[in-house]
Formats: C-alpha cells, structure tokens, sequence
C-alpha cells in the first residue's frame, strides 16, 4: 500500500507548531472575551467527517474531452489508498462513497478487508443508470427508471438492488438514486406519465431496502436532460420521498439548483418535515457542481451550516443527515482539491457554532434585521484556521495538509505504479 510516512508528517508538523500554538493561544484568548471555550470547538473540529467519493480521486472530464492525471487511481483499491492519504492528513475523512458499476469487485469481502486496514469505512452507496454500460441489453439513452419500456426499467431496478447488496457487504447504510432521466424538447414525454413510471420503479427498489438502511434521492435542474429532469428540484424531490416513505429523504446538492435559489432556506423546510437525507459539498458559477466547496460561495455555505446547527441545538427530531464532497477536478490534483474542500466545508461548521443562538433568536424576535445579520457576520469573519489545524495535529494530521502532501512526493510516487491512463472524449464525470 502507498501510504505517506506518519513520521514524515510529524517532522513536517515540528516545523509550524510554534507557530500555531501561538495562533491558537491568540484565537483562544479572543474568543473567551466572548465566552466562547476554544477547546469545546476544537473537540468539535476533531469528530467532524465527511466522506470523500470515490470518483473524485480521479481526473474528472468536460463535454468534450478528459485529460487525465499523473499517477491517478486506476480501480477502487487505488482509490482506496488516496482516499487514505487524504484521511492521514486532514483527520476528517474517515469514509468513502463508492459509485458502480465503476468500484464493482469480484470479491466484496477483500475490498472490506482492505479499507478496514487503511483505517476507512463506507458510506452511501450510488447507482449509475445515467450512461450505458459495456454489454448492457437495454440502453438508458430515453431514460432508466421513468422509461417507456418496461425491460429498460426492469433492468434499472435490478441494477439498484444490485448495489444494495454490494453496500451490505462493504457495511454501508444508504443508496443514493440519481437518474438523468427527462427531456430535450417540448412534447418529447409526457410529464406525469415519466414520474409516475419513476415512482412506480423506485417503490421496487425501496421495498428491497435493510430496515436500518435510507434512501436517498438526488435531484438536478438539468443535464443530460435540458428541457425537462424527471426529478428536477426539490420539489419532486421530497414529493417523492414523502411518497415513498420514511426510510427515502431526499439528498441536497449544492450545485444542483438554480441559479440564486435560497438554499439554506431548502434545507430548513427539508429538516422541518424529517426528510434531510444529506449533502453533497462542492460550489458551482454558472451550472453544475463540480468546483471545490467554498471556493465561490463560502457564505452561502456557511448559511447552509447554520440551519444545521440550529437544527442540531435544537435536537431537532429525525435530524441526521450525512456529508459527502462531490466534485469534479480538471485542472487541480484530486487530492488537494478534496483536502482543500474537507477543510472549508469543517470551517463553515465551525463557524456556525460561534454563533450566539439565544441573541440571534432575540434579534429575530424584535424584528431586529441589522443586529441578526450582524450576529451571522460576526461569527463568519472570524479565522477559525488555528482551530482547525489544531485538530488535525491532535488527531495526527498535517498541519498544512497540501504543503506537507507536496513535500511526500505522494503523487509522483505513485505515479511509477499506475500506468498512465490514455486521455478519451467520456463526457462529463
């Protein structure tokens, strides 16, 4: 296994503990101006995880073409070993999402073996019906599970089973149902018809659901399909969860809406109603959601996490959702892009707990609008990073995780290891 050496990150860390500690000491003194106990935060910084998918280890692709990476993961268990690495060095990013068929194995068993001994557990599994796989019988090229041939959804529903099982062996907890299905021009399908078809599948697949297992559902505005989606926004989302039943939620995808939606106030109504599933992470300009989370809109983020932890002040009932980075990197290592977002989605978690709920409360109250915005600002302007790095070295990371990657000489070791991959036209990862 390629591992970074745990005392090289140790004499990497020497070279910047005194700096941090005097941070730290600085940060804590401040923050007790306020009542605020640096350790509680960075106790909380150390239990916070998010997993890291499978995919985004990789080089991601365009319309157009995929330019691939040195050294990138060729199957799961290289996977595996980047996603360890990325764990050994941020301290939180304990599990990984595997996506198939693309991480399917031979044996399931092994592949437990192996993560159990890089220290890595497994969380929502994903189904792919979005794209034709080689030796497929029924393509999905007019949809997957809202198709209007009955053996193309057939097919759909046993591939969702199918993956069921592969998450019960690897020991995860939930399917994540995305679908591309929908409509390119007016008139092509009939609306109602294609989600009573999705809904009809998707009750098969439910009913094959562990009694200790979720559904999650993920929704997005468009692409491939550009006029209509089946499952198009939220709205769809949680109509169909509330359809399906208790163990369905639906899954909040930061790229997926459109432009200038409100998104915290989404998440809001999705915890009210006990059907917040979880999160992907990642940030998007125009479309999509395929840039490193917070490098855009960290506010938004940060607005995101304080309903979440109002939610979780509140011990709001059916509160528990997951967290999991989702992006696609082109023109950045995969490693450092899911270090970097780990670390900024922690932040915004971190910077909501500074929030002082009972003032914040009282401002709403009154009406007060200036003091209540101010009350957020004042908990998003301050650096938490000290905090943060504190926690990784406590927990054994790096202190500066990219610097101390770069350092290893990770990539290029690897890269003697995995043959070059030839660069193809696939399309959008």
């Amino acid at each position: 296994m390629s591992r970074i050496d745990k005392d090289f990150i140790d004499e990497v860390n020497q070279k910047h503990l005194v700096d941090l500690q005097k941070d730290y000491d600085y940060l804590g003194e401040r923050l007790s101006r306020t009542g605020q106990d640096i350790e509680q935060l960075t106790g909380a910084a150390q239990t916070f995880q998010i997993a890291v998918p499978s995919w985004g280890t990789g080089t991601g692709g365009t319309r157009f073409a995929r330019f691939p990476g040195v050294g990138e993961p060729r199957n799961i268990y290289d996977k595996l070993e980047d996603c360890a690495v990325i764990n050994d060095l941020s301290q939180s990013t304990n599990s990984v999402s595997p996506h198939f068929p693309w991480d399917k194995v031979d044996d399931f068993t092994d592949l437990k073996h192996r993560s159990d001994a890089l220290g890595l557990s497994w969380i929502a599994v994903n189904s792919n019906t979005f794209q034709d796989q080689i030796g497929q019988e029924h393509s999905y090229k007019y949809g997957s599970l809202s198709h209007t041939s009955q053996d193309a959804r057939e097919q759909a529903i046993q591939h969702n089973i199918d993956v069921i099982q592969y998450g019960k062996a690897l020991g995860a907890k939930s399917l994540t149902v995305w679908v591309g299905d929908g409509s390119n021009h007016p008139g092509q399908q009939h609306f109602q018809h294609s989600f009573e078809r999705y809904l009809a599948s998707m009750e098969k697949i439910y009913a094959e659901l562990p009694n200790d297992w979720e559904m999650h559902i993920e929704h997005k505005m468009f692409e491939p399909a550009f006029y209509s989606t089946v499952i198009q926004d939220w709205g769809s989302n949680i109509l169909a969860a509330m359809h399906l039943g208790p163990k369905c939620k639906s899954l909040v995808d930061l790229g997926h809406h459109a432009p200038n939606v409100n998104i915290e106030m989404i998440v809001s109504r999705l915890i009210q109603f006990k059907k917040l599933g979880g999160f992907h992470f990642n940030d998007s300009k125009y479309g999509d959601d395929d840039l490193d989370s917070g490098s855009l809109h960290p506010y938004q983020q940060f607005l995101i996490f304080n309903e979440l932890v109002d939610a979780q002040a509140r011990k709001q009932d059916g509160f528990d959702p997951t967290y999991m980075l989702d992006q696609s990197h082109n023109v950045t290592d995969p490693i450092e892009s899911l270090m970097n977002s780990a670390e900024e989605v922690q932040r915004s978690y971190i910077k909501a707990l500074l929030i002082d709920r009972d003032a914040l409360y009282g401002y709403q109250h009154a009406n007060d609008a200036m003091m209540a915005s101010s009350e957020l600002k004042k908990a998003f302007n301050l650096d938490v990073s000290a905090i943060l790095a504190m926690a990784r070295y406590r927990d054994g990371g790096a202190i500066d995780p990219i610097a101390t990657y770069r350092q290893s000489g990770y990539r290029q070791s690897v890269a003697k290891l995995r043959p070059a991959v030839a660069g193809n036209a696939s399309g959008i990862v």
